[in-house]
């Protein structure tokens, strides 16, 4: 198998497609996990996608169907092991094959700062942005164990290297997460199975508007200046940035890829910043 990979003759950009496969990406009825999941279905793969919420369930699977993408939703609790385990059941049940691809894309933030911080509020956090794709992945991976291939896709943040007030359940989430992508590429690369991380940076998304609405005096808002400012780019990314680094995770082309974290972040982790005028 080395000598024959060695070959780069064998390489073909059909590596990228991801037809055939089954992708479960968590939480994507709408915002980066839909634009994810429409990327990895432009690339060939089947949808299967979860939200807490029915409505938000059947809203995703409108939003699909009107870009062209049959995808199937599920109303599932991603922290709740019996109803991840169903989720998995249901999918093979569907698709007729367990998921080769899972996105752990379901995430809450809480902005508080960590003295007002309940330990409640703390554990929420944890709970959905770390315990969830651990939870998720463990259901998964015996079929990808069986299948002798799998891919999953943990999106992580800047947060998962930097703090900053306000977020320190968040943070302490996603450098965990950071970590458990690792513990799997470390536990499970054998069985050709690649884990994997995006850290988005700031994305432009409805959630993030009001961010960036002009100031009635014609300025930007402070904090869209401040990421602008510290932004090499220069820019706020959007969901689109991180398509093509999903679709690369996801498929054949990145088989020897593992245990890694891609930064979709314009270069801000990259960058010291300005010097005061």
């Amino acid at each position: 198998m080395a000598e024959q990979y060695a070959d780069p003759s064998i390489f073909s950009m059909d590596s990228f497609r991801l037809d055939g496969k089954v992708a479960l990406v968590t939480g994507a009825s709408y915002g980066i996990g839909f634009a994810i999941a429409t990327a990895l279905a432009k690339a060939g793969a089947k949808i299967a996608f979860n939200d807490l919420n029915p409505e938000k369930k059947e809203q995703g699977e409108k939003a699909y169907a009107a870009e062209g993408i049959e995808a199937k939703g599920y109303v599932a609790d991603v922290t709740n092991t019996e109803q991840v385990e169903n989720l998995v059941a249901s999918i093979k049940a569907d698709f007729g094959t367990t998921p080769d691809i899972l996105v752990n894309n379901a995430g809450i933030i809480k902005r508080i700062p960590m003295l007002e911080m309940s330990a409640e509020d703390f554990r929420q956090v944890v709970d959905v942005d770390l315990n969830a794709p651990f939870i998720v992945s463990k259901a998964v991976l015996p079929g990808m164990i069986e299948k002798g291939h799998g891919k999953i896709i943990n999106i992580c943040s800047m947060m998962s290297e930097l703090g900053r007030e306000t977020v320190a359940g968040y943070a302490a989430a996603k450098g965990g997460l950071k970590m458990l992508t690792r513990n799997i590429c470390s536990e499970f690369g054998e069985h050709n199975i690649q884990c994997n991380g995006i850290g988005p940076g700031y994305i432009a998304t409805p959630q993030t508007a009001p961010l960036r609405e002009v100031q009635p005096d014609g300025s930007r808002h402070p904090f869209d200046q401040f990421i602008v400012a510290k932004t090499p780019a220069a820019r706020w990314g959007t969901p689109i940035d991180l398509m093509g680094t999903a679709v690369f995770l996801a498929s054949d082309a990145s088989n020897f890829v593992n245990g890694q974290v891609i930064y979709v972040d314009g270069g801000i982790l990259a960058y010291i910043g300005k010097q005061p005028q």
